[in-house]
């Protein structure tokens, strides 16, 4: 700071200023979340009906509408904020939307597939779904709040929305859809970039200004998938994922960087930090034992034991019947899901979202450097 006494007093004073207003913390009041099973706390559930036991046992000590055995990435986020954990726009039983919701559901994609639940397809709420949820939602929860009465404190403020962090992790669904459809994932990836960006552009044209988005994880790494595929030494790396799969990935996070990258230039008020989920990952999974993880590749929650300890058709929670009617559980569970990465062969156990959430929330592997306390701050450097 020696060099201010060389400076005239108002620029030492707008030096000064502008040195508080970057190291300030942001006031995040309210959070609103859009993706698919990653971040969804009860959207699938309200739907279509509970996941079952053991999901949620270990924070929760029941199923708490999330994929994993307790709190997710999202979850963490909100505790960092000091914000209550999201209700799910979908579901009508104890939701509290006084600081957001969360629009998220379990089986949700980009683009829509078309492919009914029932046929073995992906949710109906796919993102501009959830977009249109979000709208609907802004502007009702106001008449609520200006009612007055019993409701009104479980909507947030109008001031709210603005200020706000606008989270999304979104897009395994739709490489899932890609692979398993054997489409050009050019082309599929392509589309699902402009409606990406179609959907961010309209959260911001009614005041979003804080965006905060999640590459995709590595799906190579994931007991699901690789149950699925031919594994051979040649198509697998060093930590035991299979290289196609997680190309792809790399492919779909190139694009959406680009597509972050041309939205800031679009809306230069707006802050946009792009979290790179799959680097911290893979680094989990690659060097679990160093991190005090095991097995990174076996679904604690599952069914076949073995290595991968997943069989497609039948997933955690899988119960079966004795001969005389009694109910038992079918799928295999593992003796602590503390040291375990992989929950059900698709999601990640609490432990390994708390692990990935520490790693991700002091902006080390985001573009710009943000931390969650400074994520509405613009210091681009492109």
């Amino acid at each position: 700071m020696k060099f201010l006494k060389f400076l005239p007093p108002l620029v030492i004073l707008l030096s000064l200023l502008l040195l508080v207003s970057s190291s300030s913390c942001c006031n995040i009041p309210a959070l609103f979340n859009f993706g698919d099973s990653n971040s969804d706390t009860g959207g699938f559930s309200a739907a279509f009906g509970p996941l079952p036991p053991p999901y949620g046992e270990t924070y929760f000590g029941m199923p708490a509408g999330r994929g994993s055995d307790g709190r997710l990435i999202i979850d963490f986020i909100a505790e960092s904020l000091g914000l209550p954990y999201l209700s799910s726009y979908l579901d009508s039983l104890s939701a509290n939307f006084s600081h957001g919701a969360n629009f998220a559901a379990v089986g949700s994609t980009i683009i829509d597939q078309n492919v009914t639940l029932s046929q073995g397809g992906y949710s109906p709420f796919f993102l501009d779904a959830q977009l249109k949820q979000f709208l609907q939602f802004k502007s009702r929860s106001q008449l609520v709040y200006n009612q007055g009465g019993v409701f009104k404190g479980l909507m947030p403020k109008e001031a709210y929305f603005p200020q706000a962090l606008y989270t999304v992790d979104i897009g395994q669904n739709d490489l899932t859809a890609a692979i398993l459809g054997n489409k050009s994932a050019d082309k599929f990836i392509r589309n699902a970039m402009a409606e990406f960006s179609r959907v961010i552009k309209n959260i911001y044209e009614i005041g979003g200004r804080n965006f905060w988005i999640h590459n995709t994880g590595p799906l190579g790494c994931l007991p699901f998938f690789l149950v699925r595929v031919n594994l051979t030494p040649t198509n697998l790396d060093s930590a035991g994922c299979w290289i196609p799969y997680n190309k792809l990935a790399q492919q779909f996070n190139a694009k959406l960087y680009n597509t972050v990258i041309e939205l800031r230039r679009e809306f230069p008020l707006a802050a946009f930090t792009y979290v790179d989920v799959y680097s911290v990952k893979y680094l989990l999974i690659s060097q679990a034992q160093k991190y005090g993880f095991e097995e990174p590749l076996t679904a604690c929650c599952g069914y076949g034991g073995g290595k991968l300890n997943v069989d497609t058709r039948v997933r955690c929670g899988a119960t079966g019947k004795n001969v005389d009617g009694t109910k038992y559980l079918l799928s295999n569970l593992c003796k602590n899901p503390l040291k375990r990465v992989s929950w059900d062969g698709v999601h990640y156990t609490e432990a390994a979202a708390k692990w990935v959430f520490d790693r991700i929330s002091t902006g080390e592997y985001s573009d710009p450097p943000n931390s969650l306390n400074t994520v509405c701050h613009i210091n681009y450097q492109d």
